[in-house]
């Protein structure tokens, strides 16, 4: 499903409520959220990966619960050409693994193209003068909070 009819379907069905993002790291799931209107992105953090898919999955499903989200949309890096490598497959593995935690509680699970949101990120970083180590903490935060924005954006 294309970001466009998924935003179509949004609106028919007259979705709302806080959405959550994901940009699914190696070492971070970065997490970002959005006010209830849906307007505006804000960074949650970082969830540092453990090694066990089933308990980051876990930590993920609390973080929706406590931010109220009724959305997730997670992240997938297609290659530039658009196509899905193994990081967006993935990618899409996690999203059917979230999906099946998460839906049975009314929480629908969305991917988005990912392309550039960490450089993104990366350059508001410098402009704002974190780098180095500073900025590898939250980079992945900000990179979900530019993926959930750009979604918000085109909603």
């Amino acid at each position: 499903m294309s970001a466009r009819e998924a935003a179509e379907d949004r609106a028919r069905a007259g979705a709302g409520g806080r959405v959550a993002a994901v940009d699914l790291g190696a070492k971070r799931i970065g997490v970002a959220f959005s006010d209830s209107g849906r307007s505006i992105a804000s960074p949650w953090g970082t969830i540092e990966r453990s090694g066990d898919a089933a308990r980051d999955r876990r930590a993920l499903v609390e973080v929706v619960r406590e931010v109220e989200a009724t959305t997730l949309v997670v992240g997938l890096p297609l290659s530039l050409s658009g196509d899905i490598g193994p990081a967006a497959k993935a990618a899409l593995d996690e999203a059917a693994a979230l999906r099946a935690l998460l839906e049975p509680a009314g929480v629908s699970v969305e991917t988005a193209d990912e392309r550039f949101t960490t450089v993104e990120a990366e350059r508001a970083l410098r402009a704002a003068g974190r780098t180095g180590k500073a900025a590898r903490k939250v980079v992945d935060s900000a990179a979900a909070m530019v993926l959930l924005q750009a979604w918000l954006d085109n909603a």
